[in-house]
């Protein structure tokens, strides 16, 4: 009886844990980039090319940036963190003006974001609003980040890393 049970036992766990293994494989689809993920790899080498002053490579991995953030943005839209990159990119490609309304967009989802509240006042900067820029740089104040810093060196005439 006790060698029954035992064997009963043994199964039962080989059992559950093939099971379990098979349901786990679905979870490497977790590692599976989603396109706002693989957008913020093409965002973060283009930076860097600019800091090396490779800036056609830099303006082709934020055009493929931008289409996957477009992509993103279709899939699940209104997502702060999205339309925060949409702006970024649009905004690094010449298009300011539609830049501002994908931040613009952002802020209404959430008001005190503060990657938009940075970029958008960088970009306030950039088409001589700075009033408007002092704003956002008001929005940053109370965050204690690097963001603050940077916009407020930006608004005093440094020149943004961005």
């Amino acid at each position: 009886m006790i060698k029954n049970l035992l064997i009963s036992l043994i199964i039962s766990t080989l059992v559950i844990s093939s099971s379990y293994a098979a349901g786990s494989s679905d979870s490497g689809s977790s590692k599976t980039k989603t396109k706002y993920d693989m957008a913020v790899t093409h965002i973060k080498a283009a930076k860097n090319f600019e800091k090396k002053d490779k800036l056609e490579k830099a303006k082709k991995s934020y055009l493929k940036a931008q289409k996957l953030l477009v992509q993103s943005n279709k899939n699940f839209p209104n997502k702060a963190d999205t339309l925060n990159y949409l702006g970024f990119t649009t905004r690094k490609l010449g298009d300011f003006e539609n830049g501002e309304k994908f931040y613009l967009q952002g802020l209404k989802i959430d008001p005190k974001h503060i990657g938009i509240n940075e970029y958008l006042g960088e970009l306030y900067v950039a088409t001589n609003r700075h009033n408007l820029a002092v704003e956002r740089l008001e929005v940053l104040k109370s965050c204690n980040c690097k963001e603050y810093d940077q916009l407020k060196a930006v608004i005093a005439g440094e020149k943004s890393k961005y």
